[in-house]
Formats: C-alpha cells, sequence, structure tokens
C-alpha cells in the first residue's frame, strides 16, 4: 500500500453513509451505523500504524438528536457497547480518547462509560482519539465566546472544547456529500478537504490511503505565498 512521507498530525472524519449503505442492501439503518463501527476501528489502526497522532470523528452532532427516537436511541446503546468492548484495543496500541461536546445532553450511563474510558486511556502515548457527541461547530463558539466574556479573556481558541488540540490538517468526508454540516466552523479555517463517494461503511485502509495521497498532492499556504 502506497503511503505518502507527508503525513497530517491530525486527520478527522465526518462519517457519512450509514443508512444509504444499509438501504442500498435492503436493510435497517441501524445495520449502516453497526458496519460503521468497523470503519472506525479500521481507521483507528491504520492510524497507528502510519504514526498519524491524532484522529478524530463527528460521531453524533447536536442536530442528530432530531432524528426518529428509535435510532437515536440504538445510536447511544451502540456507542454505550463500543466504547466498552473496545477497552482492550484501546491499551494494546497505546490510545488516549478524548470525548468532546455537549456531553450535559447524553445519559448518566453513556457518560459514566465514557469517563471511565476517558481516564483509563489519559496515560496511553500513542495515537489520541477523538469522538465528538452532540456536537455543533456553532455551539462550541458560542460556548466559547460567553466563557472568555466571562473570564476576560482574548484568545477564542483557548476556550474551544479542542483547546490545546492541533487543529485537523485534512477532513476527510465520505458518501460523496460536499459540506461540512457545522463540524469545527472554527478549527478547520486551514484545513484540506478531501471529498469521497464511498459510503463510510466502506471507508477502509485502501481508501484512507488514497485520501492521504490526495493530502501528500496539495501545496499548503495558509494563506501566504510561496
Amino acid at each position: 500500500m502506497n503511503i505518502p512521507e507527508k503525513l497530517p498530525v491530525h486527520v478527522t472524519f465526518i462519517m457519512d453513509g450509514n443508512g444509504r449503505w444499509a438501504r442500498e442492501r435492503g436493510m435497517e439503518r441501524v445495520r449502516g451505523h453497526l458496519e460503521g463501527v468497523s470503519s472506525v476501528r479500521a481507521v483507528m489502526e491504520a492510524c497507528v500504524e502510519w504514526g498519524i497522532k491524532y484522529a478524530s470523528f463527528y460521531a453524533f452532532s447536536e442536530e442528530n438528536w432530531s432524528r426518529p427516537e428509535q435510532e437515536v436511541g440504538y445510536l447511544m446503546e451502540l456507542m454505550m457497547k463500543s466504547l466498552k468492548g473496545e477497552y482492550s484495543t484501546f491499551m494494546d496500541n497505546d490510545v488516549r480518547l478524548l470525548v468532546l461536546g455537549n456531553r450535559a445532553r447524553l445519559s448518566r450511563p453513556l457518560n459514566a462509560a465514557i469517563d471511565y474510558l476517558v481516564g483509563a486511556t489519559k496515560d496511553n502515548k500513542g495515537l489520541t482519539m477523538i469522538l465528538f457527541l452532540s456536537y455543533s461547530g456553532q455551539w462550541d463558539i458560542s460556548q466559547a465566546a460567553l466563557r472568555m466574556a466571562a473570564e476576560g479573556g482574548k484568545d477564542i481558541s483557548k476556550y474551544l472544547v479542542t483547546a490545546g488540540i492541533p487543529d485537523p490538517d485534512l477532513l476527510v468526508r465520505t458518501s460523496g456529500e460536499k459540506r461540512i454540516s457545522n463540524y469545527m466552523l472554527w478549527q478547520t479555517a486551514y484545513t484540506e478537504f478531501v471529498f469521497t463517494d464511498t459510503l463510510w461503511p466502506d471507508f477502509r485502509k485502501e481508501e484512507f490511503a488514497a485520501a492521504l495521497r490526495e493530502y501528500a498532492s496539495r501545496d499548503r499556504r495558509f494563506g501566504k505565498v510561496k
């Protein structure tokens, strides 16, 4: 597999197409979400293998709360099972987990599971894996502005939920959609975007490697002249 030498420090994913993947196969939407977990694991393992330091995933937006109650309930249950089931994977691969977003909207058992795994992995030194749950970029900027005003601060980036985390170098969105859907609006100011028609449940190492090759071909100037 051809992996370029020029790799991003932080790559982030908008995981789109789970429902479409299931519908095309005559399955219920929830089956697509279940298969999507395997793609997350494959990407995480690839990041560990290739030495990428930060990988983040837009797992559930604040807007997703408006989906059918049954689907939301399944997604929360799947998140709980996935967090509990991946403990050994995190520890064996030296992966640190962070979960960012408006966690006040999450259930007490889910928050407890998150706290346990975040605490258990806090000293791991390899890949930092970030899940954005109940997150929106507008909410993030709003809460950061309020906190900054209350404390008399001057740098809003220090009040975003991503404070201390490098901004994404590369954003990959699957399923052919070409928008960022209220995701990390501040942090992606100079992020390179790669959009792929591949549905998220089909996104594995080969597709990831292709996105990395596209990223490596870009000339990043950050508004400057080279």
